[in-house]
């Protein structure tokens, strides 16, 4: 039962040419279109199946700061500013609430482990802290398990990812956006080694830039043009459950279950420390790169073969401009969710919090994450196709962030002095596209 989107009218004609086209139609896709667009260029934006049909509506529904790598803690801090004035500017209910977030830790290791992260944040002056066991016991009433510590960040929050994407990709398409859904790229074509067009299922769009923001499909996509794009696919499950009062407003995360309100009184919850990689071709293709990520996340990462390896491995990885595409045989990635991780997810939170016992589960859904070795997306221009951008990889982080990177992007394709440093995020730090960009 996958979340219920908010629509988007999709434009019936498709224009010749434009400036730049972008090829997605996640929180990633919209918020690079409009940002181009209100910097006064023309904008198509390509979605092969729905807007926000895959991962950017089936999140946690977490915009946050706390905990982020380094690198992203200033696009994060973007982010929140423009998240901020999101439900003005676009005109939409976003369910955006700055609510605060808590990370809970097991062991005086994990308080060590944020201690530093906060000497690292620190010239940021985001307001994350460490609470006491009494500040603790005060942001959440009736909490059974005992807790070595946590941390907290006020202006952390929340929103409703089947909203807000929706919501961001109709001002859009009121700004000017050309908007077709459903409507899958094949491939980009080149002049003079530089990018000249956009190939999508109805025909060729003439531009001068195109931004693949194509979540989970990235590698795929890049694969066909001889561009080698590290990034795996992460199953991520979710529950929500029917409306219940009386408990936090605030969202919270744990070694083992985590847990937000929704816009309608629900609840979002799953399981902070578990999630799936199944083990597809990709996997070993990869090995080397990704080893590090698994050693890193070896309790927490549950390694599965099933039978998405032979999907995967059926799935095409070349093809013609004239040939029906993987993008068109399958609109949507809809996994099933792993029903054993929800059901200890939600076990822990009753046990932690027995406020959640009357808690009704309302549905269930799975959504695949792109992931990148280090966990840090990729916002670039290839090196391989010059007018090509890619905006990928965001290792689950892509909502909070999605409405920074959104300007981000926009300032690389205008090449005007990016909102953040954009380095953290090139292509290149890979080291085997290092290899085949010097080859």
């Amino acid at each position: 039962m996958p979340p219920q989107i908010d629509t988007v009218p999709s434009d019936t004609e498709m224009p010749a040419q434009a400036e730049v086209v972008v090829i997605g139609g996640g929180v990633i896709g919209v918020s690079t279109a409009l940002f181009l667009r209100q910097r006064g260029l023309s904008v198509v934006l390509c979605e092969k199946g729905q807007i926000a049909g895959e991962q950017s509506s089936r999140n946690w529904g977490w915009v946050r700061t706390m905990g982020r790598d380094p690198a992203e803690i200033p696009l994060s801090l973007e982010s929140q500013r423009i998240w901020q004035g999101l439900e003005r500017s676009t005109g939409a209910e976003t369910g955006f609430r700055q609510s605060g977030i808590l990370y809970l830790c097991d062991t005086e290791r994990d308080v060590a482990k944020y201690e530093q992260w906060l000497e690292q944040a620190r010239p940021y002056q985001i307001g994350s802290r460490l609470l006491s066991q009494a500040e603790l016991a005060a942001k959440l009433p009736g909490l059974q398990r005992r807790f070595a510590g946590a941390l907290y960040t006020e202006s952390d929050g929340r929103a409703e990812p089947m909203k807000a994407v929706p919501a961001l990709a109709a001002a859009a398409r009121r700004e000017g956006v050309t908007i077709l859904a459903p409507c899958a790229v094949r491939g980009v074509e080149t002049t003079g080694g530089r990018l000249s067009a956009v190939v999508t299922e109805r025909g060729a769009i003439r531009c001068g830039s195109a931004v693949l923001a194509g979540g989970a499909w990235s590698r795929l996509f890049c694969g066909n043009l001889g561009i080698d794009l590290p990034q795996l696919k992460i199953l991520g499950s979710v529950l929500r459950t029917q409306p219940i009062e009386g408990l936090p407003e605030l969202a919270a995360g744990a070694s083992d279950f985590a847990f937000r309100r929704r816009f309608d009184g629900g609840y979002n919850i799953a399981h902070r420390g578990a999630s799936v990689a199944e083990i597809v071709p990709d996997t070993f293709r990869q090995f080397f790169e990704f080893l590090p990520a698994l050693r890193a996340q070896w309790g927490t990462m549950r390694l599965r073969l099933g039978r998405r390896f032979v999907e995967e491995w059926r799935i095409r990885r070349r093809w013609a401009m004239d040939e029906v595409t993987p993008f068109e045989e399958v609109r949507m990635l809809d996994p099933e969710p792993d029903a054993h991780i929800l059901d200890e997810a939600m076990r822990n939170l009753r046990r932690a919090l027995p406020g959640f016992a009357a808690a009704k589960v309302a549905g269930s859904w799975g959504g695949l994450i792109d992931a990148t070795p280090d966990a840090v997306p990729i916002m670039d221009q290839t090196a391989q196709i010059p007018g090509l951008f890619v905006a990928t990889g965001f290792s689950g982080h892509g909502f909070g962030i999605g409405p920074g990177a959104g300007r981000l992007m926009a300032d690389l394709v205008t090449g005007r002095d990016p909102v953040v440093d954009a380095t953290p995020f090139r292509l290149n730090r890979f080291r085997r596209d290092a290899r085949r960009a010097a080859a």
